[in-house]
């Protein structure tokens, strides 16, 4: 018998980033959200109207960052400080940010399928928004089809 392994697919990508764009609303803030899937490629972008230009780059990195490490982009920060056991960590895989505002996505059973960065605002409000968008419960992603 073959496993299936889950996979990030459109449609669930699209509606982890509704969610954080509804999020940052609520917030009164413009940011770029980027979904990546497990690859960590690129699966869906948004420039919220009036989102700083040099935070697009940011918010795709903190994804990646998420995603690789497979924890928040602002955990591997914290053991990254001078003195640090990851200390200058983000000069590897091609640039890495390591300040809140990356949070992986989790399939039901608990497999990190991708990641979602937030960039443009305070480290606090980006957090909020990417944990927004990953809050998808097990049912919701279940009733996404991904499992």
């Amino acid at each position: 018998m073959t496993q299936t392994k889950a996979e990030l697919s459109l449609e669930l990508a699209t509606v982890i980033l509704n969610v954080a764009v509804e999020k940052a609303r609520s917030l009164g803030i413009q940011v770029n959200i980027a979904v990546v899937d497990a690859g960590p490629n690129l699966k869906s972008f948004i420039r919220m109207d009036g989102a700083l230009l040099g935070a697009i780059d940011v918010a795709m990195k903190k994804a990646r960052t998420a995603r690789l490490f497979e924890m928040e982009s602002g955990s591997i920060g914290e053991l990254s400080q001078p003195g640090g056991p990851l200390y200058n960590i983000e000069h590897s895989n091609g640039g890495l940010i390591t300040f809140f505002g990356g949070v992986p996505i989790k399939s039901p059973n608990g497999e990190v399928i991708g990641a979602i960065g937030v960039s443009g605002s305070t480290v606090e409000n980006d957090r909020a928004v990417a944990l927004a968008g990953a809050s998808m419960s097990a049912e919701d992603i279940a009733a996404l089809k991904v499992n």
